[in-house]
């Protein structure tokens, strides 16, 4: 496994080693000491999440979790291929506002490490995508949140005029006025 770092600080990508032979591929997609050497500290998952979207163009985000219940995440794609976008809401941080933006395919087997005290979202490139991910934090929806996907001042360069949108996600406030619960703390 290789660590590729982003330019925002603590938000990385994982690069797994893919064996691949006439029969198919094998890789590790988790490591915990990997994660830990390339994090600077151990992180304890305790639930795994499965998505499926059916179609391009569908668009879930941007999300996170207020703390005390403050999610950080390990991300994939197994089907199909994502615009994969987190956004930089610790307040102190150097690129605090900032977004970054990749593409998670179940080709290029990349993986995306959220640390809490970021929003994340996802636009769908193909149909049938099937997403994963770890979180070290169990979900509680009294401390759910999220904000505007297509708020300008985030500046997010999405490749989708009309997302096929959940009601919450259509309902999710502007970064504008946003009070930020995280600190930046490394």
């Amino acid at each position: 496994m290789k660590r590729i770092d982003t330019g925002l600080p603590g938000l990385f990508l994982v690069e797994p080693r893919v064996f691949r032979d006439q029969r198919g591929f094998f890789l590790e997609s988790y490591r915990r000491s990997f994660l830990a050497e390339a994090c600077g500290r151990d992180v304890e998952f305790v639930q795994d999440n499965h998505a499926l979207s059916t179609t391009a163009g569908v668009l879930r985000g941007l999300h996170f979790q207020r703390p005390p219940a403050a999610q950080a995440k390990l991300v994939r794609v197994t089907r199909g291929a994502v615009l994969d976008v987190a956004v930089d809401l610790r307040t102190g941080s150097p690129t605090y506002g900032r977004s970054y933006a990749t593409e998670l395919s179940a080709d290029n087997f990349l993986q995306l490490f959220i640390p809490r005290g970021f929003a994340h979202g996802y636009l769908t490139l193909t149909d049938n995508v099937e997403f994963e991910y770890k979180v070290d934090a169990y979900y509680a929806p009294e401390h759910d949140a999220g904000l505007a996907w297509n708020d300008p001042d985030l500046g997010i360069d999405w490749p989708v005029d009309g997302p096929v949108l959940s009601d919450k996600d259509r309902a999710l406030p502007p970064f504008a006025g946003f009070v930020s619960p995280f600190v930046f703390n490394e």
